[in-house]
């Protein structure tokens, strides 16, 4: 059984843990905080960034590569990345989209208000803003109307997408002139893969240092 080292409020760990449920690999959760689960990480890991996975072929960082190790642990629970060349190129291309274009984005408000008070800059927050819109609206525009984000196939890119929409709606809504998107994170938010996810944070959610809005 793997061990998996993450924490159950974190959008990397959700997106990894997506996989695992998917593909019903059973694994064995270390909650990173303090203590000996933060020191096995740094020595597996030295920037002690998670998640990180550990089975019997070897130790596996970063979200993206955890899930193309697990796709090919249980083959046999369904493609996260389509055989297909071309298709897989595309799952990956969306991927890099959700984790670059939008959690990567919405992560700069929620560092600025991790600062204390005195230390924000609030003027950092409208070019977020504009960026998300931007990429929501890009998003609207190119996902299909239903299914997934790359067809009828859920795959690694709506595991990216899933913990991405979360919490970039929290920081910046999504604005109801694209129904494309919002029906798309509704979607996914609905996977009962996702849903074990987000129901494993709940109790963190004080956490949230925007302020966890009362919804999903």
């Amino acid at each position: 059984m793997p061990d998996f080292y993450g924490h159950p409020f974190s959008s990397y760990s959700w997106k990894a843990q997506i996989a695992l449920y998917e593909k019903g690999v059973d694994f064995t959760w270390h909650v990173v905080e303090q203590g000996p689960a933060l020191d096995t990480l740094k020595a597996l890991w030295p920037l002690a960034k998670f998640p990180v996975l550990v089975d019997e072929t070897g130790t596996y960082i970063e979200s993206s590569i955890i899930i193309e190790h697990v796709d090919r642990l249980a083959p046999g629970h369904g493609r996260l990345i389509p055989a297909d060349a071309k298709a897989a190129l595309q799952v990956r291309f969306m991927d890099r989209v959700f984790d670059n274009h939008v959690m990567a984005v919405m992560q700069q408000v929620v560092n600025e208000f991790l600062r204390p008070p005195e230390q924000r800059d609030m003027t950092r927050i409208p070019p977020v803003h504009a960026a998300l819109d931007t990429i929501y609206g890009w998003l609207d525009a190119n996902l299909p109307d239903a299914d997934w984000a790359c067809g009828a196939d859920f795959t690694l890119a709506d595991c990216a997408a899933a913990p991405s929409l979360f919490y970039a709606d929290w920081v910046h809504p999504i604005p109801d002139r694209l129904p494309r998107l919002k029906a798309y994170r509704a979607r996914l938010l609905a996977r009962p893969s996702v849903a074990r996810a987000v129901d494993g944070g709940r109790p963190y959610r004080p956490y949230f240092p925007l302020g966890a809005p009362d919804r999903d």
